[in-house]
């Protein structure tokens, strides 16, 4: 996936500023950096939930349209998982993880199913399958809209935060789901504040500040030697804890 020169306001506010990386197949890139420095935008950007002003992102070499039938079906291509889990709340786990595949990719619902089911598996909450998503926890519910995305079989998952409206002791499960993604070779881009997963499972890490990249390094030599004042100062905040 290449995003090149993405400029994008809101307003008055310069949210990214000339936005340029690339990130290739199966690889983890972790996107850290201060509160309001553009990575959820950025996030949002790739999958067209925002548009941008100018630039361009293109996966496989297709630039992402802005909308209609070819928007609908790169969005398949790009799994989204949120801080907010956003399952639907009138249908079972099992449900949630079949919708799309049958109506969006034709499946049946006993192929649709049997995926859900090993997916489900996969994630630790195959038992919940029958359940409605209020009757489960917070990282339950995270590890089932984890599944919901798997089952697209996109080229690139990108998740927004997926620890951040957690309870402590929830958010290792769905990281330890998030780790085993990483090393079965998902292409990922994971916007979050656990510096453990970045340092265990990323490939390279992206800081931003003020919508801009700042800093890009894989993470023994970003964490460890830091090289825009930016990001020493962003460290030293939150590896003092």
């Amino acid at each position: 996936m290449v995003i090149d020169h993405v400029d994008k306001h809101f307003g008055e506010l310069h949210v990214l500023r000339d936005i340029t990386t690339t990130v290739a197949r199966g690889e983890v890139v972790v996107v850290i950096g201060p509160s309001g420095s553009g990575k959820s935008t950025l996030c949002r950007a790739i999958n067209r939930l925002e548009t941008i002003d100018s630039g361009i992102i293109s996966i496989d070499g297709h630039v992402l349209p802005s909308e209609g039938r070819e928007l609908a079906k790169l969005r398949s291509d790009v799994g989204m998982v949120f801080q907010s889990f956003n399952l639907f709340a009138h249908k079972t786990v099992l449900e949630n993880v079949t919708l799309a595949p049958i109506k969006v990719r034709g499946l049946s619902r006993k192929d649709a199913e049997k995926r859900a089911m090993e997916l489900l598996e996969r994630v630790g909450v195959a038992n919940q399958a029958k359940k409605m998503p209020a009757q489960l926890s917070g990282g339950q519910q995270q590890r089932v809209a984890i599944a919901r995305s798997l089952a697209m079989e996109p080229k690139l998952i990108l998740l927004d935060e997926p620890t951040s409206a957690l309870d402590p002791e929830m958010i290792n499960e769905v990281l330890d789901v998030m780790v085993g993604l990483a090393k079965d070779g998902m292409t990922m881009i994971v916007v979050t504040h656990e510096m453990g997963f970045a340092r265990k499972a990323a490939d390279r890490v992206i800081f931003m500040a003020d919508g801009r990249i700042e800093e890009e390094a894989a993470p023994e030599a970003f964490f460890n030697n830091p090289q825009s004042p930016r990001a020493k100062d962003f460290l030293s905040k939150i590896l003092a804890h």
